[in-house]
């Protein structure tokens, strides 16, 4: 019996060898990003307020007291006058990222785009978010107290020499975290929820070349990170985190924003700050909206939305720090 005559579904035009050219790649039901940042600047790592109307919020700043030893017989009359102040954050302009997607061409599709196409949005907005939380704290580490008698932002440069991120070794990264630690103790910033940020390039020279910071020796129990896995728990009790959202450019101004993102920070290589140094105020958190019926029928396609209103600035300028390149 001879041999059955196959035809060649893939096949393109029944000629040539690829058998499978025409067979659908598989999609596991996603379809790959071009690259997700990695967004850390949420709540856990600033304050953040809801409100449910207006174009601002308002947050009080109080000054310290004193204290002294009273002379029996003296009468009490209030020794202390308390600085007040106040720190205005407003909403900026509605943020939105959006897409239309063709209905001819979502019927040639032979995947689910609109999920990925969500998704992607709002990453694009969370991106947005984190970038400016994190470049208001690099404002922060730059302006004045608020109240008279208070610090304010703290901005430490690197030794001279150190003028490019290649030239900063994991050592010196570490000794300058030790140095805004001590400055924070003497702020008398409480020792909990302080963070430190890095850009890759300086958070692996800490696991990398640091001599202490993972080195078992220093770290009993090994329990601070490996070399091995590029981990690098804490320095000077502050745990330490790595994102591509570190400012380190020089930024302007752009349209919409009602609150100071621009700035020069060309050589800024990580942040530390405590939790309190700036705020997030929300009007309108991110949601996401498909256009209806109507307008499908009127544009023959979808219009995928995805938005929210909200603003960020600083509140204590004193608890927050930058890490800086020298100029020469």
């Amino acid at each position: 019996m001879s041999n059955a005559t196959v035809s060649r579904l893939g096949l393109v035009d029944n000629t040539g060898t690829d058998f499978d050219a025409l067979f659908l790649k598989v999609f596991s039901g996603e379809v790959l990003s071009a690259f997700t940042r990695n967004n850390i600047f949420n709540e856990q790592l600033h304050s953040v307020r809801t409100i449910t109307s207006g174009k601002s919020a308002q947050f009080p700043v109080l000054g310290t007291a004193t204290a002294s030893f009273h002379t029996p017989g003296n009468l009490l009359t209030g020794g202390n006058q308390i600085r007040h102040g106040e720190r205005v954050i407003s909403i900026d302009d509605l943020l939105i990222a959006d897409v239309f997607v063709s209905r001819l061409e979502e019927l040639k599709n032979h995947y689910d785009i609109r999920a990925q196409y969500a998704d992607e949005l709002g990453k694009a907005l969370a991106k947005t978010y984190d970038e400016n939380v994190a470049k208001m704290i690099a404002q922060a580490s730059r302006a004045s107290s608020t109240l008279t008698g208070i610090a304010g932002g703290l901005t430490l440069t690197l030794a001279s020499g150190n003028t490019a991120s290649s030239d900063v070794t994991g050592d010196e990264i570490a000794a300058a975290i030790y140095d805004i630690a001590q400055a924070f103790d003497e702020r008398d910033i409480p020792p909990t929820d302080r963070f430190c940020v890095l850009p890759p390039a300086e958070y692996y020279k800490l696991a990398e070349s640091a001599t202490r910071t993972v080195n078992v020796d220093f770290n009993p129990g090994g329990g601070n990170g490996s070399f091995a896995s590029g981990n690098v728990q804490q320095v000077a009790g502050i745990p330490i985190m790595k994102s591509n959202n570190v400012p380190q450019s020089n930024r302007s101004a752009a349209s919409g924003e009602n609150n100071a993102y621009n700035g020069d920070d060309s050589k800024t290589i990580g942040l530390v700050f405590h939790k309190s140094a700036v705020g997030t105020v929300k009007l309108m958190d991110m949601t996401t909206e498909i256009t209806g019926n109507d307008y499908a029928t009127m544009y023959q396609g979808t219009l995928m939305v995805a938005k929210y209103a909200l603003g960020h600035g600083i509140l204590r300028p004193e608890c927050a720090a930058t890490i800086k390149l020298s100029a020469s």
